[in-house]
Order: structure tokens, then sequence, then C-alpha cells
């Protein structure tokens, strides 16, 4: 069994090749230029492939994305339309997710950026509020098992949480409110802070743009984790600076790595992360794809 790894961002072999080898060794994993036979080649491993990615090899039965987001792969103009394409399946990013969530909701509620200023200030500015998280209301855009994860995580930690997605869940998450596509007005309306884990699709592209932002609550804190195109990074900056968001925590972005002397770098209300809010373990990346590969084609474990 022959698989092409391929990425334009990332090694893959280099970080999860000796995984491939302990896992399954009767399997060869090459680099591109190590490709001899083209026609050999039955399955493809990547995440963010060349355009022309998928073009030398006419036999491929299946495309493994190296995470759980495929947009980029669905989006190369080389891919085959027959060949399936497939997302790491690892229940442990789920909850890195939820645990990265819930850092940054408590973050914006408990107005940490305000406390760490402080400390480089040297000044010890006590602030006496209400900090009880049962007048935070957290909003969650995605309710796949990223989504559900989290906002289980959230309702643990006593937040009221609602949770928007196409279609109801089934089965619904005991204590979150649910809404469907028909219900965005109101659930933004009660989302003190948003959490984004859509996907990114023709419907999510652009979709967290300054009207959007507008139907939040004034004061609203926005957290990213979907995909970097779907919020128009000026509206949110604009959405900053005149107070109608409070904070963002921003973990994908458009333009990936975001550019030196982007104005998000030094907003004052922004927290930055580079694409790590869950990140899957090599051996679990592993056992995702030997375990969907052909009956015929396994290679034994």
């Amino acid at each position: 069994m022959i698989g092409v790894a391929t990425c334009t961002r990332l090694d893959l072999i280099d970080l999860l090749g000796a995984e491939f080898a302990r896992q399954a060794p009767d399997l060869t994993l090459l680099r591109p230029d190590q490709v001899t036979d083209p026609a050999a080649v039955s399955f493809v491993f990547t995440f963010i492939p060349d355009d022309d990615a998928f073009t030398p090899y006419p036999n491929l039965r299946a495309v493994f994305s190296a995470g759980a987001g495929m947009d980029a792969i669905l989006a190369c103009p080389s891919l085959p339309p027959d060949v399936p394409v497939m997302r790491v399946e690892d229940p442990d990013q789920a909850s890195q997710m939820a645990g990265f969530a819930a850092f940054h909701v408590v973050w914006h509620h408990r107005d940490m950026g305000r406390y760490l200023a402080s400390q480089a200030r040297g000044e010890w500015a006590q602030r006496i509020r209400d900090l009880s998280p049962k007048r935070c209301r957290v909003g969650v855009m995605g309710f796949g098992p990223m989504g559900r994860a989290v906002a289980r995580g959230l309702v643990a930690l006593g937040y009221p949480v609602a949770a928007y997605a196409r279609r109801m869940p089934d089965p619904p998450e005991p204590g979150v409110t649910h809404y469907t596509e028909a219900a965005l007005e109101p659930f933004l309306a009660g989302s003190n802070i948003l959490i984004n884990v859509l996907p990114l699709t023709p419907e999510t592209q652009g979709l967290i743009d300054a009207d959007f932002l507008a139907r939040l609550p004034q004061g609203a804190a926005l957290i990213h984790l979907g995909r970097g195109g779907q919020v128009d990074e000026g509206a949110l900056i604009d959405a900053l600076d005149s107070g109608q968001l409070s904070g963002a925590s921003l973990d994908v972005f458009a333009t990936e790595p975001l550019p030196p002397g982007d104005p998000l770098w030094s907003h004052p209300r922004v927290v930055i992360t580079p694409h790590v809010a869950c990140i899957p373990e090599a051996a679990a990346v592993v056992h995702s794809v030997i375990s969907r590969l052909p009956a015929e084609e396994k290679s034994p474990q």
C-alpha cells in the first residue's frame, strides 16, 4: 500500500512518519518527490495541498486530512470528484477544544486582560463586581462534536449556554438552549460571549461581518475557533474600537500565519493564538487513517 504525504505548511512525514511506521509497517508513505510510479499511489495524506497536489495520481482511492478541517482539501482544484475525503476522528480533540474555549470564556468574563495590564504597571487594581457565571450568557455556533463538548464544559462551569446549528441536535444537550437556522437573531442577541466553531462552507464564508457583530449585545466578546474565512477582520477591529465588542480571542485567521504588522497583533482587546485550539495526537491521526483504508489494503497492527 503506497500513500503520499503532502502539505504546503507542514512536513507530515517528519511529524508523523515514525508513527505510521509503528502502526502500519507494511504501508509505504512517501513525499511527492520520492514517488517513482504515480499509478501505484492509493491515497494522499494532506492538510493544505498545492493546487495540483492530486493531479499525478490516477488511481487514488481516498484522501485523508491530517486534522479535523477539510476545507483546504475540498477547495483544491485538482481533487478528483469521486474520491472520498476523510477527516481525523479523535475524541481527545473535542476535549482540548472544550478546555481552550472555557479558558477564553473565563478570560473575557473575568476581564483578565485588565489585570495583566495592571500588573505591568505595578498597580493593585481590584475591581469588585458580580462575577457569577449565571449572569454571563454564552452562545456556541456549530454543534458537531466540538461544539457539543464546548457547550457541555461551560454548562458544568455554571454558564447559561445556547447553541446554534442548522438543525436540532439528536439528542439535545442537557442544560443547553438550542436555536436553529431561523432563530439566528435571538441567539445572537442573547450571547454575551459568542464562540464560533462552525465549519467553513459557502454559507459561513464571511458570515461574521459588521452587520452580524452589530446584532450581538453591546460589550459582547467573540471567541473565534472555526475558520479564518468566516470573519471580516476589518469589521471586527471596527467593532472593537467602537465598543460594540469588549474583546476577541482569535485562533484562526484569513491569512495564516498572520502577517507581521497586521493590526490584530497589537490590538489591546485581542488575544491571538496560532491555530492551536486543539492538536490531534500523532497516534490518533495515524489510527484514524489506517482504520479507514479499504479492508483488503489495511496493514496489520
